[in-house]
């Protein structure tokens, strides 16, 4: 009798990163509203309509490390084979930038970073295997995202010109400020 290898469907998890301290915005970014919603809010509404289960992360294990420590907990607390991960201040990301980065993933399954006017940034997926290297560049004092796409030797994507303007993320009273004009044009449209 010929065994045969059973492979196990591939699983995923979206964490949204909500620990950080906004310093820029002088306020937690996380709760600031657009509408009935905080950021959160919309981006947790969008993500849950996918199929894959949905966490905001909003105390690290290990604190003052940037993202890093929010996607070091992530990885370690998932069960999941990779996690899609976004940050709280990304209210106009949609489903359609998810799927198209899930779909790249698997491709070529492996640390995939999206990248934009030459950095890489979220969303971002990460298979559960990177957690050790993850917490290689939490010990070395390297928190940026970027050293982490080259510890990892991540595949980078350029983002498709017509999903850019679901990338657009809020850190600043300015940048606030046009997010708000944005979301008001944006549901009068509607």
């Amino acid at each position: 009798m010929v065994e045969t290898a059973c492979r196990l469907p591939f699983t995923c998890e979206i964490c949204i990163l909500a620990g950080g301290l906004s310093k820029r915005m002088g306020r937690d970014k996380a709760r600031l509203r657009l509408g009935p919603n905080t950021m959160v809010g919309h981006i947790r509404a969008t993500a849950r309509r996918t199929v894959w289960p949905v966490r905001v992360i909003r105390r690290d294990l290990v604190a003052h490390c940037g993202p890093l420590g929010g996607v070091y907990t992530a990885l370690k607390t998932t069960q999941s084979d990779a996690v899609i991960f976004l940050a709280c201040d990304m209210p106009f990301v949609e489903v359609e930038v998810l799927d198209w980065l899930l779909d790249d993933h698997r491709s070529t399954p492996r640390p995939l970073f999206t990248m934009y006017r030459g950095r890489v940034g979220f969303p971002f997926l990460l298979p559960r295997s990177s957690i050790g290297a993850v917490a290689k560049q939490i010990v070395r004092g390297e928190f940026s995202l970027q050293a982490l796409a080259r510890f990892l030797r991540a595949r980078k994507i350029r983002v498709p010109q017509e999903l850019v303007p679901q990338l657009r993320n809020v850190n600043t009273p300015s940048e606030w400020e046009r997010a708000r004009r944005l979301w008001s044009r944006r549901k009068s449209h509607r």
